[in-house]
């Protein structure tokens, strides 16, 4: 039984997070996942196939065959029956539901050869939201047919942890009154291993962990408003990533003055119209052996788009939402919170980030206006929205001729 902590998750991820084993107990809420939707693909279920939902259903006194009886769970990637209350006789458990995994043969396929999440990673969401729900303090995971073959163990192991820990954030700390998350401990049953492979499952589950905290500094940052994420606040995430593994981060913020020295007239353009200093933030990460490749992921940091003299007006516009126009730079920052844990040998990756505003100002960018790029290319601004191609332009220069690496991933919103 492999627990994961969970406690915390509702917090300020920016003040870092603390993974610790707790003492296995029986979980309030177990939801039992049928490898590869044995019940159900197409059609509706009415009845249990699977010879071991069929023992486990004989042991919850038919629990299992009531969740099936509507015919509404198809276990389909992600999908969540209703959570029962067992007898007061049941053994161990509260509540038991069931989630589906999908198509049995996409459980097999290696994560970089299948586009959108892990089934494992789905199900591991899905499972705490229905906890949450029910108000559980733990919830179990177990897989009735656990994945075969080492990676495939290892592989379910950090989805789920993932998974199950991402479900876990609540966006709480801009609401007057909040209610505390009651779910303290998450535990994953089934991925099988044995003891001879502890070590690497718990290696797993810890990735899975560290992957999720990256999530939540992403959302951490951009659920938080304009007047909160400002420019200088994603320069301090920064700071706060660099911090945690000082030997492996080097950062560097540029002003607005060492921007100009670099020519950067594009990046400029855009944020001279706001009252708040831009920030252009470049994360470096460095292994402890050589590099074997460099690459950069340019994130795109706009921390409030207002479209400038083309201003975002009328309905459908979105300008009430454009916090989120910083959501690529929240992005790379997160995965740059990831290496902080993991710390992955034979690649240097600098995360960079062009953080600014868009806003309006009698000294701001005007349409028609040209500016230089740091490039040396001109550029003709016939619209003031179009701030992000702007910054970017700039950002990537600096990746590519500064940096000296491969552009791998720009993020943008």
């Amino acid at each position: 039984i492999w627990v994961v902590n969970s406690a915390g998750v509702c917090g300020q991820w920016l003040h870092g997070h603390k993974q610790r084993c707790l003492p296995s107990r029986h979980a309030q809420s177990v939801v039992c996942c049928p490898a590869g939707c044995d019940e159900a693909a197409t059609e509706k279920t009415v009845s249990i196939k699977s010879p071991a939902l069929t023992a486990l259903d004989g042991e919850l006194g038919g629990a299992l065959t009531e969740l099936l009886a509507g015919g509404d769970f198809e276990g389909k990637q992600g999908q969540a029956s209703r959570a029962i209350r067992l007898g007061p006789g049941s053994p161990g458990p509260k509540y038991v539901a069931l989630l589906g995994l999908g198509k049995a043969d996409a459980l097999t396929k290696p994560q970089l050869d299948r586009y959108g999440a892990s089934p494992y990673q789905a199900a591991g969401v899905s499972l705490t939201k229905l906890a949450k729900a029910e108000k559980a303090t733990s919830a179990g995971l177990g897989l009735l047919h656990g994945p075969t073959g080492g990676q495939q163990q290892l592989d379910a192991a950090t989805y789920l942890a993932a998974g199950m820990l991402k479900g876990c954030y609540e966006s709480t700390r801009f609401k007057s009154k909040s209610k505390p998350c009651k779910l303290s401990a998450l535990h994953i049953l089934g991925v099988g291993g044995g003891e001879g492979k502890a070590a690497d499952l718990a290696a797993a589950v810890k990735h899975g962990t560290s992957m999720a905290v990256g999530g939540f500094l992403t959302r951490y940052l951009v659920e938080a408003p304009p007047n909160v994420c400002t420019p200088s606040h994603l320069a301090e995430a920064a700071e706060h990533i660099a911090a945690l593994a000082p030997n492996r981060f080097k950062l560097e913020v540029l002003d607005a003055d060492a921007c100009a020295k670099l020519g950067m007239g594009c990046y400029l353009g855009v944020a001279e119209a706001s009252l708040l200093p831009p920030a252009f933030i470049h994360l470096a990460y460095k292994p402890a052996g050589e590099a074997q490749k460099k690459v950069a992921i340019v994130g795109k940091g706009l921390t409030f788009d207002s479209g400038g003299y083309n201003l975002k007006a009328g309905i459908g516009s979105m300008i009430e939402l454009m916090k989120f126009d910083m959501g690529g730079a929240a992005a790379t920052l997160g995965a740059a919170r990831i290496l902080a844990d993991t710390q992955p040998e034979g690649v240097e990756v600098h995360f960079i980030v062009a953080a600014c505003e868009n806003m309006i100002h009698g000294k701001g960018l005007h349409p028609g206006d040209v500016l230089k790029a740091a490039s040396g290319k001109t550029i003709e601004v016939n619209n003031t929205d179009a701030e992000g191609r702007l910054t970017l332009a700039d950002a990537l220069w600096y990746a590519q001729e500064k940096a000296q690496a491969t552009v791998s991933t720009v993020a943008q919103q």
